[in-house]
This record gives structure tokens, C-alpha cells and sequence, in this order.
């Protein structure tokens, strides 16, 4: 990393916070304390000072504040110097970062007690020069404050300047990976929300050491203590090898930037530059995500027009300039939601998982995001089992049902393609209820059900053709149903449908008796049974 002797310290505090200042190291060689002398605490030497205090009152511990250098002549306990005992305690207590003292005057000396409390502490106890007046200690230490913090904003500046430049010339994640690798000489990586690399830069070694230590997944999994911040806070690694900063945009989290210094000597500065980094970040991933948006709508404005048969001509043109064939033969596959789902959110991320889907198995398909749904087109020799299998692993928080057409031989035959896929959703989440998968093929007698819009002809007829066995509210009734439903299924197979049932033949024997009553002789009449049949096909689809 390249020197700057003008980069203020840094440190956390134990919530995490990052605080900058100057290290109480530093401030002990300022010109005014050549002759000052560490005499406990040494340990301590790399709190931060962030200002300074004089203690004049006996009770100066309402008035300090954190990371404050507090100066005193001990004239406010000359009378209690049983008290400097304590003192110490209290004052690391409350954050602060070291005591200068003057003796002589009003104390001759230290209590041991408070030296030993000091070095248990690490809380740094200063001897001040008699000949040294705190105004000189104040105006030098402050300036040197202000001075390394207008430098830091100052580079913060420069590199602000750089960083946006890139956007204006239509630079994105990689050229603001570089220009903040070669600025801090360090190794850079953007990743996103997921922890996957966006973009990475610097030495080969460092942006190594970077991945593995990293991991790329928000946690410095090598550090002995990482400490987290809020959401929006920067994430630093004590050691300085380490830091993460969020890029966050309209309060929306899109993934962090991440830094590596092998050297171990990352500053406040350079925090300041990663920030503006992140900043800038946060600019190319809205504007990328905007394209993305314009981009994806103009896709599915496209894929609709063709799948209503409002394609014109050139179709298989117009689509190679998206990466699809349609000149192959292809199925049509129509993932809905279920209605549980959370229509807006979930719509989202139900196209994202079909993206990643058809892009691994076909990266040849065309998929493509509309108000209800996500239609997919991929090639005849694509295990479309598998294909919905994988979308829904990367979907697991609410379900959707999916419909598979036959095979359409060409872009001209995606129009039927479409409307077969759709029905097989519809039609198979009513037979089996939600998550379902169903090929058009593989409906039978549902398909022609499907075909009949109006549901309340649907209904009527149920009700004719079932009367008291149409409806749940009986308990019996639902029985001798379900005893009704066996029986046409085994071709009124007595025995067979006895041993399915688990019933007595003379028992099954009454319950056909008191069916006939019910519904007429439909062990003679087959056209009685088709009708029987239908109705309780009907009733099988659920929501019809």
C-alpha cells in the first residue's frame, strides 16, 4: 500500500463503529510532548483521539466525553488524592482514549494503585513536561487532527472525482474495481447479493488471498473477531488486512465492495474511498438493472407477440438477436403462481429462477417474464423435467405450477404451443392443487373438460347428473361417492372394487343397490356411466 503520512488513524469501537481520529501513539510525538513520558498503559497507544479536555472540576466525569485526551494538573484532587485510585477506572469506563498529567505542583506523585490500574487497563497515563502549557498541547494536537482530516476528505475528493469520471465515460464495475485497486494498492472485488464476483482487481495474489479469505459471502470467515456493523455500515477486519462496504441504492442492498491488504494497512482514508466507491457502485448497478428492465420488457413484449400469433415475419430472425432458436423443434413450458403466492415479489424472482434454469440446460431458449406467468422455449431434447426441477430448487419459498406443450415444429406452431402449456397448468393445478406438473399429452379427458368455459354449465350439470352426491356436506354421500367412483373405474369389477374398498360383497352389493336408487340403473346403461364418469372428472378439477 502506498504511505500517507496524513492518514488519520482508525479503529472500532466495541459496537463496531469505525472511529478516525490520531492513535494516542501519535499525538505523544508531537513536537510539545518531545518531553512527555508514557508511564502505564502501553498497550493502549493505538486508542483514538478525537479531542481533547482540561479537568478542572472534582467532577469532571459529567463532562468527558469518548475518545477525548484529557489533560490535568491534578489541582481538582490535590485535596482527595485518594481518589486518583479510582480515577483511571472511571475514565476507561467512559471511552477515553488517555490521561496526561502534570506533577509537581498540586501532586507529587502517582499512587501505585492507579499505575497498576493503568497498565491492566491498556488505558495510556502520560507524565507532561512541566514547561509545556495546555493551550500549546491543544492548538497542536487539534491542528494535527483537522489537518489529517482535511487531508483524508481531500484524497476522498480526488478519488470521488476519479470515480465518477468513469461513469460519465460509460465505465462500469470493472474500471471501478482498477481505479480503486490502483489508487489504494490493494485488491478490490464487487460482488452481489448472493456473494458472486461482479468484477475484481489488483495483484493476482492479493485478489487470491482476497476469494479465499473472503469468501465473498459478507463474512471475514478468517478473522479471530470480525465485528458487524448495521446493514449500512462498513465491515472492517481489526487487523487492517480487511474491509466490506455495502452498495446500497433507493435503501435497496445490491452487494458490497470488498478490499484486501496484504500488508495489513488499511487506513480511514482508504475507508473514505471505498465508500465513495460504493457510492458510485450503487450508480452502475441501478443504471445496469434500468437496461436490464428495458431490455427484458422489450424481450417479453417480442415472445408475447409471437405466442398470440402476432409475430409477423422474420420471427426466427428477430429472436438470434437475442440469443433464442426458434427454427428448432421446441416445447412451450408456462410456470404460474400459485395464488398463495405474493404476486409482485415472487413474479420477480419465479422469472429469475427460470433464467438460471434454461440457461444452464438450454442456453439456446428464450424465456421471458409476463403479468401471470413465465413462458419458456426450449429445444425438443431438453429434459423439461429436470429443467422444472431446478427452477423450483432456486424457488423454494412459494410454489407455481407448470404446463409443457407438445412438440411445436417451428415459430409458426408456437402460438397452439402456448395455449396447450397454459392449459396444462391450469388444468393440472386444479387435479392435483398447487406445485403441480402436467403435460398437455397426459390430461385425457380433462383436456376437452378444460375447453368448456363456462363453469356454470359445468356446475349444472354435476349437480343433474350426481343430485345428493354432488356435494360434500353429507358425510355418506361423500362415501357412496367415492364407493360410486371405484366402481366405474374397475368396469364395476364387484370383487375388485370390494378388495379395494375393503368392504364386505354383501355390503358393496347394498351400497350399488342404494346407488341405483339415487342416480338410476348404471349397471345397465352405459351411457348412464359415461355421464357418471364425466361428472366426477368434473369434480376432480378442483376450481371448477
Amino acid at each position: 500500500m502506498t504511505s500517507d503520512p496524513a492518514a488519520p488513524a482508525m479503529r472500532l469501537a466495541s459496537t463496531g463503529t469505525i472511529i478516525h481520529g490520531v492513535a494516542v501513539g501519535e499525538v505523544l510525538g508531537v513536537s510539545t510532548l518531545a518531553g512527555a513520558r508514557l508511564i502505564a498503559g502501553k498497550g493502549g497507544l493505538d486508542r483514538i483521539v478525537q479531542r481533547l479536555n482540561v479537568m478542572e472540576v472534582p467532577d469532571i466525569l459529567a463532562w468527558v466525553k469518548p475518545n477525548e485526551l484529557l489533560l490535568t494538573t491534578g489541582y481538582p484532587l490535590r485535596n482527595t488524592p485518594q481518589s486518583l485510585g479510582r480515577l483511571v477506572a472511571d475514565l476507561d469506563e467512559r471511552g477515553l482514549s488517555a490521561l496526561a498529567i502534570k506533577l509537581g505542583r498540586y501532586l507529587d506523585e502517582l499512587p501505585e494503585e492507579m499505575v497498576e490500574q493503568a497498565d491492566r487497563l491498556n488505558f495510556p497515563l502520560i507524565l507532561l513536561p512541566n514547561d509545556v502549557g495546555f493551550d500549546d498541547i491543544l492548538n497542536q494536537v487539534l491542528t494535527d487532527i483537522l489537518n489529517r482530516q482535511a487531508a483524508t476528505l481531500a484524497r476522498a475528493e480526488e478519488a470521488h472525482r476519479a470515480l465518477v469520471q468513469i461513469i460519465l465515460a460509460g465505465g462500469g464495475l470493472r474500471e471501478v474495481t482498477a481505479e480503486v485497486a490502483g489508487l489504494l494498492d490493494v485488491a478490490v472485488a464487487a460482488v452481489d447479493v448472493g456473494g458472486h464476483v461482479l468484477a475484481s482487481a489488483g495483484g493476482a495474489e492479493q485478489v487470491a488471498m482476497l476469494r479465499e479469505a473472503y469468501v465473498l459471502s459478507a463474512n471475514l470467515s478468517t478473522s479471530p473477531e470480525p465485528t458487524r456493523t448495521d446493514a449500512a455500515d462498513p465491515l472492517v477486519r481489526a487487523d487492517g488486512h480487511y474491509a466490506v462496504v455495502p452498495i446500497v441504492a433507493g435503501g435497496h442492498h445490491h452487494g458490497r465492495i470488498a478490499a484486501f491488504s496484504q500488508a495489513g494497512t488499511l487506513r480511514d482514508s482508504d475507508i473514505r474511498i471505498l465508500e465513495r466507491a460504493a457510492t458510485v457502485a450503487a450508480l452502475v448497478v441501478t443504471k445496469q438493472e434500468a437496461v436490464t428492465a428495458v431490455e427484458s420488457k422489450y424481450r417479453a413484449d417480442f415472445l408475447r407477440d409471437v405466442l398470440t400469433g402476432r409475430g409477423g415475419t422474420r420471427i426466427a430472425e428477430r429472436a438470434k438477436a437475442f440469443g433464442w432458436d426458434l427454427e428448432r423443434p421446441v416445447s412451450v413450458l408456462v410456470a404460474e403462481l400459485d395464488p398463495e403466492s405474493d404476486e409482485r415479489t415472487a413474479q420477480d424472482r419465479l422469472l429469475a429462477a427460470w433464467q438460471a434454469s434454461v440457461r444452464r440446460h438450454d442456453p439456446r431458449g428464450a424465456v421471458a417474464g409476463f403479468s401471470h406467468e413465465v413462458v419458456a422455449i426450449v429445444g425438443s431434447g431438453v429434459d423439461t423435467a429436470r429443467l422444472t426441477s431446478a427452477a423450483s430448487a432456486t424457488f423454494a419459498d412459494c410454489t407455481f405450477s407448470t404446463g409443457m406443450s407438445r412438440i411445436a415444429p417451428g415459430a409458426e406452431a408456437l402460438a397452439d404451443a402456448y395455449g396447450q402449456a397454459l392449459k396444462a397448468a391450469r388444468v393440472g393445478r386444479q387435479l392435483h392443487g398447487p406445485g403441480a406438473v402436467a403435460h398437455f399429452d397426459q390430461l385425457g379427458v380433462y383436456r376437452l373438460l378444460s375447453l368448456v368455459s363456462d363453469t356454470t354449465e359445468l356446475h349444472s350439470f354435476v349437480r343433474e347428473t350426481l343430485g345428493a352426491l354432488a356435494g360434500d356436506d353429507d358425510a355418506e354421500n361423500a362415501d357412496l361417492r367415492r364407493t360410486l367412483h371405484v366402481l366405474l373405474e374397475t368396469n364395476l369389477n364387484v370383487a375388485e372394487t370390494a378388495r379395494r374398498l375393503h368392504f364386505h360383497y354383501n355390503t358393496l352389493r347394498y351400497r350399488i343397490g342404494k346407488l341405483e336408487r339415487m342416480l338410476g340403473n348404471f349397471t345397465e346403461d352405459a351411457h348412464l356411466r359415461l355421464n357418471l364418469t364425466l361428472a366426477l372428472h368434473v369434480l376432480n378439477m378442483r376450481g371448477i
